[in-house]
């Protein structure tokens, strides 16, 4: 959906009125300095060191080299220098290495160039909020630490309280990125609630973040629908929206987020065993608490899992 001129006005007055200050309050709950003085260590894991395989030879001896492409915070962001990247996945990313012993290499790439990177060897791993899918799964190795949820958000006022199934959301006007797998979610919804009688959902696309947010405001829209980290950040630095439900990125079953490996490597498996101890220690629940990302917690790591179809 394209904003109307005087949609357009509006976003342009709230732009200029609120965009200075949106970085403060984000401050006040996430550090994106770069010196990250609350990342925490992880102990040294024995058991995923001895199950690297013997073959497996790391990009640069002694490091953990993995690929992250900062898209935003929470999970990937680059500091406050404009140069160093924080966010979930580098503080996880930190506590593998540790883990295995290893000091980490952060190599930031763009979203399309990991899998070419990773086949060539051009680092180790990659963390970034890779999903898990049939068709990656017959190239890549998987060992999964985070649940992909989409994050389902009204304004702060808003009179509705909890979405959880197809017929909470029957009528709604509801924001979704076109092409995603939210919006396919949300077309099986819309499908089954007027099966049952019900409204359908109304789909608004728009082109960007910010016009999606002042669509929801401004009671042009009822609900948004991102991924759920995206939405996180954005609560926490507007204090407009709140979370009333989240939804699996393989809904009705679980997706998961993994660490992605080169398939048949050898280095999947000493992943999924120091995932599995930093859920143990706990240290995995304080990373993804600090990050405000609880509700993506696994309870526990794979390898492999089942992952979302082929469409």
């Amino acid at each position: 959906m394209i904003a109307f001129p005087a949609f357009r006005t509006l976003l342009i007055a709230a732009i200029a009125s609120g965009l200075s200050f949106g970085a403060t309050r984000a401050a006040d709950e996430f550090d994106l300095s770069p010196q990250q003085p609350g990342r925490l260590h992880a102990a040294r894991n024995e058991a995923a060191i001895a199950a690297i395989s013997k073959d497996f030879k790391f990009v640069t001896p002694g490091k953990f080299t993995i690929a992250v492409s900062p898209g935003g915070p929470p999970l990937s962001t680059y500091a406050t220098d404009a140069k160093t990247v924080v966010g979930a996945d580098p503080d996880y990313a930190y506590a593998i290495a540790d883990s295995l012993g290893l000091t980490l290499e952060i190599v930031p790439v763009a979203w399309i160039d990991w899998p070419l990177g990773l086949t060539s060897g051009k680092y180790d791993a990659v963390i970034s909020n890779v999903g898990v899918t049939e068709q990656r799964k017959e190239k890549f190795d998987f060992s999964t630490y985070r649940q992909g949820l989409h994050g389902i958000f009204v304004k702060s006022d808003s009179a509705v309280a909890s979405i959880k199934e197809p017929k909470d959301a029957a009528g709604l006007r509801i924001v979704v990125g076109a092409g995603t797998n939210q919006e396919r979610i949300l077309v099986k919804w819309s499908e089954q609630d007027v099966a049952a009688g019900l409204k359908p959902i109304e789909l608004q696309y728009y082109d960007d973040e910010a016009t999606s947010l002042l669509a929801l405001q401004s009671g042009r829209a009822d609900v948004i629908v991102q991924p759920h980290a995206q939405l996180v950040f954005i609560a926490a630095r507007d204090k407009n929206i709140k979370r009333v439900g989240t939804l699996s990125a393989g809904w009705p079953d679980r997706s998961d987020v993994a660490i992605t490996t080169r398939k048949g490597s050898g280095l999947a498996d000493a992943l999924t065993v120091a995932t599995n101890g930093l859920i143990k220690d706990g240290t995995y629940a304080k990373i993804l608490d600090h990050w405000h990302l609880s509700e993506e917690a696994l309870p526990a790591s794979e390898t492999n899992p089942p992952g979302l179809p082929k469409y």
